[in-house]
């Protein structure tokens, strides 16, 4: 998994909760997917933290290449676009 200096140093200091393979799993299967005008992706998928009984949206932003982790939250905000 690679990551930016902005993740390793600000993002897990921040919210250390966040397990680095929540991030992984959410760009392989995410919920939704968009580029931003950056051309940074966000990705947000699914994740189940232990001890909690429902799911949360996790929000991931990769750079430009879709791999490299930037930044990632839990986005309380989220609604599933549809048809």
């Amino acid at each position: 998994m690679k990551t930016t200096r902005y993740f390793d140093e600000q993002v897990r200091r921040k919210r250390p909760y966040i397990d680095p393979q929540w991030c992984s799993d959410v760009i392989a299967t995410p919920l939704q997917r968009e580029r931003q005008r950056d051309a940074r992706i966000r990705y947000w998928g699914e994740v189940t933290v232990p001890g909690e009984v429902s799911s949360r949206v996790l929000r991931v932003v990769t750079l430009e290449d879709g791999e490299t982790i930037h930044n990632a939250f839990f986005d309380r905000g989220f609604r599933k676009e549809g048809p």
